[in-house]
């Protein structure tokens, strides 16, 4: 997987630089020499021309960084650069050879209790032993003795570590959907979901959190995805008290929005999936917070589309090693889920499988075993409610 994604990096970054430099010459047809000769014949003016270029490029080289990112994101997402759904497909890859050998242990257990039920009404007859020698006190030659008989995988890398070679030629055989996946998590990551305990009560009852930032020396901040409001941005900013920039408002007046937690409930966050804009911070492949400046212009330019970003209304946050320890007691079920799931109130598409109004149990199905139960057993409020 390493070889893999350094590779992968290889080709996005040639093809974006090939994107810059198409960006740069399209004016001059891509004819360097045009574009050489309009600099030398303007050279006389270039200290004039440089404090103007600076500032009506400012807003073009904005553009063409938001454009840069989308790029980048579609880039990955073709190249199946997404390290989370590689592990998700080995622990499903491990759920089933793991049934598989609970299955194949049943199945000796049943034969071994019925042959010896039927052994036993009958005598034992003896068998002729493997000598252990021949005439000569040699041991007997097999040449498949002590071998390793599992097909062998070769890796062209020469430099390649023992764990690279596992994870780029021992690929998982199980296929999954990409846009639906969901397995528990026994540590808590950035870019992973909390789902909350099926009793715990209060503001987080059935909630999912989508953790921002951890670290049990610092402490660790998250938002409620599946707290949506009923209204959109314009509508909700002006019925509650919000800190909001009115050219948001404006650009976003048809954005969802979604209650993210008791802490500076006045304050917005933008959830999206566009891409890593100036000012968005990066929590996983395909997941953005942050960047709403950025993606105001797109949606100027049309190239966003609004309701594909969620306003997330305040946030939740807890103390050193605090959220740790409260995984640890089982008040959260930790788990990496699809963006999909996470990005279902941004604009995600759903699909037959999914339940789109009720985003907690719609994981806990996923997540299939015991998980599944408590989703049958506890779901029925679903997700439009805000404390």
């Amino acid at each position: 997987m390493v070889i893999t994604m350094r590779r992968t990096q290889n080709i996005i970054s040639i093809l974006l630089t090939l994107a810059d430099t198409s960006a740069y010459l399209s004016p001059y047809g891509n004819n360097i020499k045009t574009f050489h000769n309009h600099i030398t014949n303007n050279a006389y003016n270039n200290k004039f021309a440089s404090s103007r270029l600076r500032m009506s490029s400012s807003d073009s080289n904005n553009h063409k960084n938001s454009d840069r990112a989308h790029i980048e994101l579609h880039l990955e997402d073709m190249m199946g650069d997404d390290w989370r759904l590689f592990r998700a497909k080995l622990v499903a890859q491990e759920q089933l050879e793991q049934s598989e050998s609970n299955n194949v242990q049943s199945n000796n257990d049943a034969f071994r209790f019925s042959t010896g039920a039927i052994t036993s009404l009958f005598p034992q007859q003896e068998t002729e032993q493997f000598p252990a020698s021949n005439n000569d006190g040699m041991l007997y030659n097999y040449d498949g003795l002590g071998e390793d008989s599992s097909p062998k995988n070769y890796c062209v890398d020469p430099f390649a570590t023992p764990e690279e070679i596992m994870a780029v030629c021992h690929k998982p055989k199980v296929n999954i959907n990409k846009h639906r996946w969901a397995h528990s998590l026994s540590h808590v990551e950035p870019g992973c979901v909390l789902i909350a305990n099926e009793k715990l009560g209060g503001v987080f009852h059935q909630t999912v959190v989508l953790v921002i930032d951890h670290n049990d020396a610092s402490g660790s901040t998250g938002i409620i995805i599946n707290r949506p409001y009923p209204d959109k941005l314009t509508k909700v900013s002006q019925e509650e008290t919000s800190n909001i920039d009115p050219r948001l408002k404006l650009a976003f007046n048809k954005s969802p929005v979604a209650f993210g937690g008791p802490i500076m409930k006045e304050e917005y966050t933008v959830l999206h999936g566009y891409g890593e804009v100036d000012g968005s911070k990066k929590v996983a492949p395909g997941i953005f917070v942050g960047g709403s400046q950025e993606l105001a212009n797109e949606v100027h330019r049309n190239a966003f589309d609004p309701s594909e970003a969620l306003f997330v209304k305040g946030h939740a946050t807890w103390v050193q090693s605090q959220l740790s320890r409260e995984a640890a007691k089982g008040v959260w079920h930790v788990a990496s889920v699809s963006h999909d799931f996470i990005l279902r109130y941004a604009g995600a598409p759903t699909e037959d499988d999914d339940n789109p109004n009720d985003l907690w149990s719609d994981i806990l199905m996923c997540m299939g075993g015991n998980y599944a139960d408590v989703a049958k057993e506890y779901a029925n409020r679903g997700d439009m409610r805000v404390t």
